[in-house]
């Protein structure tokens, strides 16, 4: 009996035309009826990973433009394109297809920051909250406009524990003279500051700035930086294809360079899940976990200590930088993606709010480490 590629289970089959370029499994599906019907059927779907595979590259294919006037592709792989896709593309470029209010919403969760959804006013669809926050981000990372947003908020994670919420007007926001202040008022102004690159999204990327330092006593450390950048549990190696991560049933009580009595802070083991509202960009896929590939910089030491064996003291920045298409072009002599090649250079000058609610959802284990919440200045006393 001879054997066919259409007598092979579909399920073989939809993992062999997976591996086809896009343009090409369009003109495979419409070969005959059999595989008409294997590309239309949304449970196998073989159309995810060439349009994944578009979406991660630098140059999208055309047919990727008119997609969904297809039938045969199934309405759930342009939840994946408006989640990770450019945004001049889907803006200039796409032919946007016909969605159910509840995918717009779960379009829009994906994409942008929880901070975000103030754009939602009442009566206003998914669909042009997402289309018109879309407009903004792009209109903001090509330009120097801040019209939108008059104040840009920012969190700043104490040493003592507590954290704050701060704004600056969006005008003169700079978060690298705020730092420098910061270092000023704490007698930190002879430290280098230390930027660290969190997490990257579809359109912006969480930059954290501190202070690293040998301090003479512990009231200097900052716990909760530390523990904001390497999740305890979570260790960092480039030679595993997948992240490692040390499962325990007890408390993690092993802090390393940042002791802590019992008393006043506990580090209680969590479970961590993969971060999917909002969806991290391929180079921080595995987020909170280690992403290997070079762009996950947040372990640059090892175990509990940072490089140089140096731990965090003073307060912790947390911001929000737009990313645009020169923000990956290198600017200077300075290690890639780490402390001033973050911030210096084109595409790099335009932030947005970072709320307790992005934090919430960047670093969720943080919840029941920070022990006061202030909402502007002060000790919240």
């Amino acid at each position: 009996m001879t054997v066919t590629f259409e007598s092979l289970p579909v399920e073989l089959i939809a993992e062999i035309l997976g591996e086809l370029d896009l343009e090409s499994l369009i003109k495979a599906s419409y070969l005959s009826r059999r595989l008409l019907t294997i590309t239309s059927d949304s449970s196998l779907n073989p159309w995810r990973r060439p349009i994944l595979r578009n979406l991660r590259s630098a140059t999208y294919e055309d047919c990727l433009r008119h997609l969904s006037v297809r039938q045969t592709v199934p309405r759930q792989n342009w939840i994946e394109i408006l989640s990770l896709a450019r945004p001049s593309f889907i803006l200039f470029d796409a032919t946007l297809p016909n969605l159910k209010t509840a995918d717009w919403e779960e379009c829009f969760n994906r994409r942008f920051l929880p901070g975000w959804k103030k754009w939602k006013k009442d009566g206003v669809s998914w669909r042009e909250a997402f289309i018109k926050l879309l407009h903004r981000v792009w209109h903001r990372s090509q330009t120097s406009c801040t019209a939108d947003e008059s104040w840009t908020k920012y969190v700043v994670l104490n040493r003592n524990g507590s954290a704050n919420e701060l704004e600056v007007s969006s005008r003169t926001f700079n978060p690298v003279a705020i730092f420098n202040d910061m270092k000023l008022q704490s007698n930190l102004a002879h430290l280098e500051t230390r930027i660290r690159l969190v997490v990257t999204l579809a359109d912006v990327r969480i930059l954290a700035f501190g202070t690293l330092n040998r301090p003479r006593s512990t009231l200097m450390v900052n716990p909760n930086a530390h523990i904001f950048l390497h999740p305890p549990g979570i260790e960092a190696d480039e030679n595993d294809t997948n992240p490692r991560m040390q499962k325990t049933d007890h408390p993690v009580t092993d802090h390393g360079v940042y002791p802590m009595s019992e008393l006043t802070y506990q580090v209680t083991s969590h479970s961590y899940t993969r971060l999917t509202h909002p969806l991290p960009a391929d180079s921080h896929f595995d987020y909170p976990w280690f992403t290997s590939g070079g762009s996950d910089k947040r372990w640059l030491g090892s175990g509990a200590e940072e490089e140089e064996g140096l731990c965090w003291v003073g307060g912790l920045m947390v911001v929000t930088q737009i990313v645009g298409p020169k923000s990956y072009e290198r600017s200077g002599d300075w290690p890639p993606l780490q402390d001033l090649d973050l911030v210096l250079g084109p595409g790099r000058q335009q932030y947005a709010s970072f709320t307790w609610n992005d934090l919430n959802a960047i670093a969720p284990w943080m919840e029941e480490r920070i022990t006061k919440r202030i909402n502007g200045p002060g000790l919240g006393i």
